[in-house]
């Protein structure tokens, strides 16, 4: 066996489309786990027995094992092995709580000689999506330079819809912004093809980026989709969304306006009204009909508010409304209760959350300062919207002197035979043998 060697001395950039890396087809994957997946989702238990017997020659007992079987496993576990494991534990909790909660970045002390420190790394490159379809949003750019700027991006390129009434030129108010913020690597390219560009590069015209960030239609979320693993992206947004928790002391007009306000994006936008009174319902419903009524886009709204995805939701109480907005993890959650604040605080699924009668979602879309770019779909639940961090990798940095190693490799040694990888036992053995 002889390692290969790749000569690049002569070679000034294009490194990554140069560097050995393993095959790894996700897609033919794809069509294979495609079935598996919908049959668990449509049959449940059965299904998972039978897949379990087909791909690992067993039908477990129980799927969910029993809390008994644990403590077993646990009891029984050989001393050393169990030293070995507790140490990890021990300082994996130890990193975590003194680097990754509070970003604190003076070293963790782990022993002595043992070391690892936290290094926030802004990335590379990014391309950025800004729509230009149904609405122009001009507001995109700001919510995505900003932050990559902040983070320190170095290299930062746009891409926006050309524009028939602008000559083939992006929205003058897109263009305009990139002026302002200081981005003048722009591009009159939208859709699916936009995000490819980003990704692989279009030789002469634009180099790779490593992150793809920015809402755009189907088709976009589609193609990030499809490079997602080639580069980084933020989400994969659908239709924007809004849902209001609102009881008795409300403003009907107030709830009405900021209903329409997110139907007015697309006739896929979904609006939800959570209340605990059906007369702030009814009153609802009757200003909707009169404020669309003279908004210029009527049509649109009336289809994304008369769509399935859009709905009035009553509950019983307070604490029920919030257990279905968690639920739902809207994109945008607005609260218009007494003690807005406090009911505020109870949400832990959104991606952004408008407290009182006087926090539109509309300040949010441009000026208060914070993200309009914001998990859909229920994504609320378990991704962020787009922030400085979005554009910040954390990396570990570990640094183990002799000392610090030869105090861990009993245990180390232990956990890779455990796991019955000798040659990772090996790599610690051969640093103690003499």
């Amino acid at each position: 066996m002889v390692l290969q060697t790749l000569d690049f001395t002569g070679i000034d950039g294009g490194y990554r489309s140069r560097l050995p890396r393993g095959r790894f087809d996700v897609d033919a994957a794809l069509d294979v786990v495609r079935p598996i997946v919908a049959d668990v989702a449509h049959r449940g238990v059965p299904a998972i027995i039978e897949y379990s017997e087909r791909f690992d020659g067993v039908a477990p007992a129980a799927v969910r094992v029993p809390v008994a079987e644990l403590r077993r496993a646990a009891d029984e576990l050989d001393p050393e092995l169990l030293a070995a494991f507790s140490e990890s534990i021990r300082r994996r909790r130890q990193v975590a709580e003194e680097l990754e909660v509070d970003a604190d970045q003076a070293p963790a002390v782990l022993a002595d000689g043992a070391y690892v420190s936290l290094r926030n790394v802004p990335v590379d490159r990014v391309g950025l999506y800004v729509p230009g379809g149904l609405a122009p949003l001009a507001s995109s750019v700001i919510m995505n330079v900003v932050p990559a700027q902040v983070a320190g991006v170095e290299s930062i390129a746009i891409a926006s819809p050309p524009q028939r009434e602008f000559g083939g030129l992006p929205h003058p108010n897109i263009l305009a912004l990139c002026h302002l913020l200081g981005v003048d690597e722009v591009y009159a390219v939208g859709g699916s093809q936009a995000i490819a560009m980003f990704a692989y590069g279009v030789e002469g015209l634009c180099e790779p980026v490593s992150l793809v960030t920015g809402p755009g239609n189907i088709y976009v979320v589609a193609a990030k989709r499809l490079v997602r693993g080639i580069v980084g992206i933020d989400s994969e947004a659908g239709p924007t969304e809004i849902a209001i928790v609102a009881d008795e002391t409300a403003n009907p007009a107030f709830v009405a306006a900021d209903l329409i306000s997110q139907a007015e994006h697309d006739p896929l936008a979904a609006s939800v009204l959570i209340t605990t009174s059906a007369e702030l319902a009814a009153e609802v419903r009757a200003e909707v009909e009169r404020q669309v009524a003279s908004t210029l886009h009527s049509e649109r709204i009336r289809t994304a508010l008369g769509g399935e995805q859009s709905a009035v939701v009553l509950v019983r109480d307070i604490d029920q409304a919030v257990r279905v907005a968690d639920a739902y993890a809207a994109e945008h959650l607005e609260i218009q209760t007494a003690d807005a604040a406090a009911v505020a605080a109870r949400v832990r699924n959104a991606g952004a959350v408008f407290v009182g009668d006087y926090s539109p979602v509309s300040v949010g879309d441009y000026s208060a300062g914070s993200t309009h770019v914001l998990p859909t779909a229920g994504a609320g639940a378990h991704s962020s919207g787009l922030t400085v961090r979005s554009f910040v990798r954390t990396m570990h940095v570990i640094a183990y002197d002799e000392e610090g190693l030869l105090g861990l490799a009993d245990g180390v040694e232990r956990f890779a035979l455990a796991e019955n990888l000798p040659g990772h036992a090996a790599a610690v053995a051969v640093r103690r043998r003499p």
